[in-house]
């Protein structure tokens, strides 16, 4: 975790790429629904798995409202903002509380930044590709069965959910489920880390291929605010 942020700074990091995903698939205040017990690998997790792919594959850009709630060090927060995506690699959060609250990854860096902080985090995008953070599945640069180990998938009464662990994080996360439509649209996701603490997103008024400029991706640190280099939030 970034060493100069506080406790809540560094579950900001977290809950934004668990992000993002990742990932979820409960609002605020509302329990987690019962699903039925998730089976193995079938030829039906195949099929969904690859309109998965497909759909993210063929999108160019991505407009979506989302609610994220992380629990674990002691807290329990829900927060709701709006996020864009733009390929190759772009991505934008922005949180509704505090106005100007910002996760943003603009193909080089990914930043992280809360009005009043004194500082802006900034991390090599690379090092949040090879985290296979659920971040990776919405910009749609991977394959679900290359990237999950012990894929199963059970019904739900919008779709389907599909759990697994993301290769060679075994140690760290133990298990990533998504909220997908038959159509191989993601509604939600959630990952479960092995220390206990979850993050959890839902999608919702999805609208793809919106016009996004690439200046939209740009973070300039306001005036007095240093930069400082953080690590992977994972």
């Amino acid at each position: 975790m970034p060493k100069p942020n506080s406790a809540g700074a560094a579950s900001f990091l977290r809950g934004s790429c668990a992000l993002a995903l990742a990932l979820c698939l409960a609002s605020a205040g509302i329990a987690a629904p019962a699903y039925p017990q998730l089976q193995p690998d079938t030829s039906k997790l195949s099929s969904i798995l690859k309109k998965v792919d497909d759909h993210y594959n063929h999108l160019a850009s991505l407009r979506t409202r989302y609610t994220e709630r992380y629990t674990g060090m002691g807290m329990d927060r829900t927060e709701t903002g709006t996020l864009l995506l733009k390929k190759p690699g772009r991505m934008r959060w922005d949180y509704d509380t505090p106005v100007g609250k910002v996760f943003v990854l603009d193909g080089r860096f990914a930043w992280f930044y809360t009005p009043g902080d004194a500082q802006a985090q900034r991390i090599p995008a690379k090092q949040m590709d090879d985290l296979r953070t659920p971040l990776r599945f919405l910009l749609g640069h991977t394959q679900l069965k290359k990237e999950l180990e012990n894929l199963a998938i059970a019904p739900t009464s919008s779709g389907f959910r599909i759990a697994g662990t993301p290769r060679g994080m075994q140690n760290q996360v133990r298990q990533l489920s998504l909220e997908v439509t038959p159509a191989g649209q993601i509604t939600g996701m959630k990952l479960e880390e092995v220390d206990g603490a979850t993050t959890s997103f839902t999608f919702s008024d999805q609208r793809e291929d919106v016009p996004a400029s690439d200046s939209v991706f740009l973070f300039s640190p306001p005036p007095g605010v240093a930069v400082v280099n953080g690590t992977a939030p994972i």
